[in-house]
């Protein structure tokens, strides 16, 4: 009653990163509520998959094992947790915002008419007072996300409908492993006690997952341009040096609106979460929607032609310069003293 719930993805026999970090920050917040963290998950040949979900910290683990839960579809998954839901009354749920999550969160949270955050970067607990009714609400879940095209960061709150949901993309947590032999309680569930068979219409025969052509999200270098890089031609210059440092290109959506990078290295709110060791941010103003996917980032080195540029207010190394002449210059150096 009242715990901290995490719906868990799982393809081919593994769970999902997101989920992950999902359990490390719901273990986070659940210390501070003084609740237990529970964790949901649902698809096939699942035996052994307490391994994977245990050692993050979760007090009990909802199985739910039938050959018809896996590849994903909308309407079981969805009746499962519903139900589970109505059952258990959890006072918060937490999933990634995935393909999947933003397909079954709003789901969720509209039969249970309890309101959904999508997209959070951070999560928090904390208290709200309504001054006009006269009430003060405790160990609420605030939900903080950019909002108005980035340009505030809000904090959202649910007082009163349970549970409080949110989405958080892949990333933005840290995931990290509490005691690789937690004791947590598992309960294997009647998957026909909460999806009925009507439910299962829909039936996957075929299923294509295309592969990244890159691997921006993972990459432990990033080399990142922005509007300020000029052009597609100059954007070159950064896949030259990606390549002398063995790093990854990304792009702010500036650059890939204006053409200059492909949509897939798209870094940031509405592109992908990064936490390289070492982000090298070419030509970036830093506005909020870029920031909020590359904060985390161990070193941060900004170069910019502007001194004044707000990503190098949390930069650890700033260089004022141009592109065409720092770039070039770095891939030199780098050559020099690698010998």
């Amino acid at each position: 009653m009242n715990n901290l719930f995490v719906y868990c993805e799982i393809e081919d026999g593994t769970i999902a990163d997101v989920s992950l970090e999902l359990l490390t920050k719901g273990r986070s917040l659940a210390n501070k509520l003084g609740c237990r963290v529970e964790a949901v998950v649902a698809g096939s040949k699942l035996d052994g998959v307490e391994k994977q979900i245990l050692p993050y910290g979760t007090d009990k683990l909802h199985v739910f094992d039938d050959d018809r839960l896996y590849p994903y579809t909308s309407l079981p998954h969805t009746s499962i947790l519903v139900n589970l839901f109505k059952e258990e009354k959890p006072q918060i749920c937490l999933m990634g915002a995935t393909v999947i999550g933003r397909d079954l969160g709003p789901r969720v949270s509209s039969a249970l008419k309890s309101g959904l955050t999508a997209d959070c970067t951070s999560l928090e607990t904390g208290s709200h007072e309504d001054k006009k009714a006269g009430i003060t609400y405790e160990n609420l879940l605030y939900q903080i996300r950019p909002a108005f095209g980035g340009n505030i960061i809000a904090t959202i709150i649910n007082p009163e409908h349970r549970p409080q949901m949110a989405t958080v993309r892949e990333g933005v947590m840290k995931k990290e492993i509490l005691d690789a032999d937690y004791k947590g309680e598992i309960i294997r569930h009647d998957v026909t006690k909460y999806a009925a068979d009507t439910d299962f219409v829909v039936k996957v025969i075929e299923r294509n997952i295309a592969k990244a052509k890159n691997n921006v999200k993972g990459a432990p270098i990033i080399v990142s341009g922005g509007y300020g890089v000029g052009s597609r031609e100059n954007f070159k210059l950064l896949f030259d040096l990606a390549k002398t440092i063995n790093a990854e290109v990304g792009a702010s959506r500036a650059a890939v609106d204006a053409g200059f990078c492909d949509h897939d290295r798209q870094i940031g709110q509405t592109g992908v979460t990064v936490r390289p060791k070492l982000y090298i941010a070419c030509g970036i103003s830093g506005q909020i929607q870029h920031i909020a996917g590359m904060q985390e980032s161990s070193i941060i080195i900004s170069i910019n032609s502007d001194p004044n540029a707000p990503i190098n207010a949390i930069a650890d190394y700033v260089i004022t310069g141009t592109i065409e002449d720092v770039v070039p210059k770095m891939i030199k150096y780098y050559k020099k003293n690698s010998k």
